[in-house]
């Protein structure tokens, strides 16, 4: 991707990015607050048409970092949408109202990570087991599975 086809992805965006951050000429981040998620995953969506590859969730010291990553096909690009939202509750927008093909990626997070996604058309369980405990989070860094009798 260009550095001129980033611009005018970020002015397209307004002033929702507060960062940017480029790893190489086919792979960026764009880093928003978490009340402006929504907003620009579906700029990214409706107006830019590009195509959501998936969505990954992080732990990090600060909070979990939600990532939606778009594909530019046309230009052989990943632009990433990344904010942080604070734990121990982490909340934020669900994308799948406007974009079915978020719905099972944000349970899967919302699963492992425990990231409640507002407006989630069809939140539930997803990928653990019936009997996983409640408020038990396997990706999370405070998860220990020999304290909660995970071992084998």
């Amino acid at each position: 991707m260009t550095p001129e086809r980033l611009e005018e992805i970020k002015k397209k965006l307004g002033g929702l990015v507060k960062e940017t951050v480029v790893k190489s000429p086919k792979r960026a981040y764009l880093c928003v607050e978490p009340k402006d998620s929504y907003k620009a995953n579906r700029i990214m969506f409706e107006d830019l048409k590009a195509r959501l590859c998936t969505a990954s969730g992080i732990d990090t010291r600060g909070g979990i970092e939600i990532l939606y990553h778009w594909g530019f096909d046309e230009d052989g690009c990943v632009l990433t949408v990344k904010t942080k939202v604070p734990k121990p509750f982490p909340e934020i927008e669900s994308i799948a109202p406007f974009l079915k093909a978020a719905e099972w990626v944000e349970r899967e997070i919302n699963e492992l990570l425990g990231v409640t996604f507002r407006n989630h058309p069809s939140p539930g369980h997803l990928v653990l087991d019936d009997n996983w405990p409640e408020g038990v989070y396997p990706l999370r860094k405070d998860f220990d599975q020999i304290k909660r009798g995970f071992h084998e």
